[in-house]
């Protein structure tokens, strides 16, 4: 058999991962049945903190007290991204989950446009963006409005979940841009690390936020934890920094917008989640705002997955 190029390599294995972010989205819904949404995520950022920890434990030796506070930055975002997507998801569906969270590429080079925060590589956003931006937000409106919603009442006839998780992209949008200003400046062992362990760290000090605590361990929570924490975040990331190495960002782009795709197909499998022809026409909406916000030069960052 002919071998196969780091290209072809990269393209599956990036592929695959996408497939596994998709798929968390109704694991963890599931996994919730189980444990309280903010008590899930410690557990789940703890052992990916220990497991990359282990890891890049000889990039762990000597850290400077810049690397420290730019990660711990970088880590707070991560964890209030986390937080309020778990916790709309306890109140939403998964395929709705993925869809909204998906606007986090759609709100970094809007973003851009403050001056502030825009990184030092990266132009104010251009027309292909705000274009992006514009699909995606009206079939955000399809997706979350119920019918029948008048104009007067379409913000507050949102759910609480899906606001939450429209919170999230935001806040996984502020944790892409602080890691466009930090990633170049740090290296990827450790910043990959200290982030996840702030973000646990945040994570303990919000958890008497999130209501009720609760925790039962059965097979289901394990299951969940594990592929979240192991295989979703520490062998995630380590597989799409390689990836992205080997694959124009067109590829990769491309690549990443198959998430709530699979997101959708998942959770219809499992869960039996249907979308109504109302809601599938706004996520064929947003997932054209992507596309165009992706795939078109806008000269903003190029985002990474906050996974």
């Amino acid at each position: 058999m002919p071998r196969l190029s780091p290209s072809t390599i990269a393209h599956l294995l990036l592929l695959a991962v996408v497939a596994v972010w998709g798929a968390t989205f109704a694991l963890i819904k599931d996994a919730l049945r189980d444990a309280s949404p903010l008590l899930f995520n410690l557990l789940r950022m703890t052992l990916a903190a220990i497991a990359l920890a282990l890891i890049n434990r000889r990039q762990l030796r000597s850290i400077p007290r810049t690397t420290l506070a730019a990660s711990a930055v970088v880590g707070l975002f991560l964890a209030a991204g986390y937080q309020l997507q778990t916790a709309g998801l306890a109140r939403t569906t998964a395929a709705k989950s993925a869809f909204i969270t998906g606007l986090v590429v759609v709100f970094v080079p809007l973003l851009t446009a403050i001056p502030a925060i825009r990184p030092a590589s990266a132009h104010p956003p251009r027309a292909a963006a705000y274009l992006g931006a514009l699909l995606a937000f009206a079939g955000l409106l399809l997706l979350t409005a119920p019918a029948g919603t008048t104009a007067s009442n379409i913000f507050t006839s949102i759910s609480l979940g899906d606001l939450l998780t429209l919170l999230c992209a935001i806040a996984f949008a502020g944790h892409l841009l602080s890691l466009a200003h930090t990633s170049s400046q740090i290296p990827i062992p450790q910043l990959a690390t200290l982030q996840i362990t702030f973000a646990a760290a945040f994570m303990l000090l919000t958890l008497s936020f999130g209501g009720p605590i609760y925790l039962t361990l059965t097979p289901r929570l394990i299951t969940a934890l594990a592929i979240t924490s192991l295989l979703a975040t520490a062998a995630a990331f380590t597989i799409q920094s390689w990836a992205q190495q080997h694959l124009p960002p067109t590829h990769t782009a491309l690549l990443l917008t198959l998430e709530p795709v699979f997101a959708w197909l998942i959770s219809f499998l499992f869960l039996h989640e249907r979308l109504s022809p109302r809601s599938l026409a706004g996520a064929a909406l947003i997932l054209t705002g992507i596309l165009f916000t992706e795939l078109l030069p806008t000269s903003a960052p190029t985002p990474t997955h906050p996974s």
